[in-house]
């Protein structure tokens, strides 16, 4: 006997939803008997950890915020981390606190930008091991951008302007440092050529 489709969840109706066309639900695995390690467990193996300062875009003592290593399409994506080796519930209640200090920063600080509408902040835990904290922006007028589904846009989308992107870096982490810290983002280069000649006007 043939396997009766599931129905479709109403949020492939919504209009933020990125595909159209013929769906079917995938079968649900069964559950494994044991959880497997999450990338970067041991702090000795953990990216996070063992990356430099240089490979971010803004450091302090006790955070750092770095981004994809090229434009995605959305205006901005950022990653704001601990320097100290925790996940989210592992967090001292100073960095707690400081958790939720920063999360507002960083948001007001991407959203500061031109033509972006809002900032959505995720945490997912199946990934690294080492707390890193997504912040996404939506770009202004884009409706359909709106909600759940916006990393699934960023990969959708085109990226944007490299020069866009690092002038961008560069504004963020300014921002970010007229509270303290580090800014380490640097603006494009400005791309201009001198006349060959000078001509009367």
């Amino acid at each position: 006997m043939a396997d009766t489709p599931m129905p479709l969840p109403g949020f492939t109706a919504w209009p933020s939803f990125p595909f159209e066309g013929d769906f079917k639900i995938k079968h649900l695995d069964p559950p494994v008997e044991t959880e497997p390690s999450r990338k970067g467990e041991d702090s000795a193996d953990c990216t996070a950890c063992t990356a430099p300062d240089d490979a971010y875009i803004w450091v302090n003592e006790r955070w750092r915020v770095r981004t994809m290593d090229r434009p995605t399409g959305l205006p901005m994506v950022l990653m704001l981390e601990p320097r100290s080796h925790l996940d989210l519930g592992d967090l001292p209640n100073l960095l707690a606190a400081e958790l939720g200090v920063m999360t507002v920063r960083l948001e007001r600080a991407i959203r500061s930008l031109d033509k972006v509408a809002r900032v959505h902040v995720y945490r997912w835990g199946d990934g690294a091991a080492h707390l890193h904290v997504w912040f996404m922006a939506r770009p202004v007028g884009q409706l359909q951008l709106r909600g759940t589904f916006l990393p699934l846009w960023d990969d959708i989308l085109p990226p944007i302007p490299e020069d866009q992107w690092r002038e961008s870096l560069a504004h963020v982490a300014a921002w970010l440092a007229e509270f303290g810290g580090t800014p380490l983002a640097q603006p494009p280069r400005i791309d201009w050529q001198a006349p060959a000649k000078l001509t009367d006007s």
